[in-house]
């Protein structure tokens, strides 16, 4: 596939092509929502905990007499049916995560990358230099490119500059390269990366 480049006044200077097999593929849904479903579980800490009723302070002793109450016989305050007992069956820490093949998950990327660029949300910049990483800056590139939804931003690198400029601006994320997920590109409406960026995207997954 064929994209336009920018420049950050927003003029066209170039084309560049981009591999098909990662652009221009079929969508797979099932991928993709497999994907979601395995990243938001790995993102849950798991560190969840309640108390039995062999963990609760207290309890040691028999409330009141075996027989000749006229109430039902207890052993324990700490029981689950009791205020401040133990918890019956509640949660304790474990681990949410979820492994799928590494197939599944470039097939996933592939399908969210392919949808952004068959809908046009998919901005190729020549280069993006912020100088002072004032969001000022970043805010005239954005109007220059005609962004007017939510953005991912997408450099090579982490770029401290770029992260500054953008971080106080509602609706637009910036990311790595390397650490491009679906879940962010599902997220934000468009993508706006750097040529080099994607030059290097296509150089590891391209086969």
């Amino acid at each position: 596939m064929q994209f336009d480049v920018y420049n950050m006044k927003g003029d066209i200077v170039d084309k560049i092509e981009l591999s098909d097999e990662i652009f221009a593929i079929e969508p797979n849904e099932d991928a993709v929502y497999r994907v979601v479903v395995a990243q938001q579980a790995n993102k849950r800490q798991g560190t969840h905990k309640t108390k039995t009723r062999g963990e609760v302070r207290g309890g040691g002793r028999k409330p009141f007499r075996q027989k000749g109450t006229g109430r039902a016989r207890q052993g324990s305050t700490r029981s689950p049916k009791h205020v401040g007992g133990g918890v019956v069956f509640g949660p304790v820490p474990r681990s949410y995560r979820v492994r799928l093949p590494k197939k599944l998950r470039r097939l996933a990327l592939f399908s969210v990358l392919s949808a952004k660029a068959g809908s046009e949300q998919i901005v190729v910049l020549d280069d993006l230099t912020i100088e002072s990483g004032k969001t000022r800056e970043m805010v005239e590139v954005l109007k220059n490119l005609g962004a007017d939804t939510t953005s991912l931003i997408v450099t090579t690198g982490r770029n401290e500059n770029v992260i500054r400029s953008a971080h106080n601006i509602q609706g637009v994320k910036t990311a790595p390269v390397n650490a491009l997920s679906v879940l962010d590109l599902l997220k934000y409406d468009r993508l706006i990366a750097t040529r080099e960026a994607l030059e290097s995207f296509q150089e590891v997954y391209a086969s």
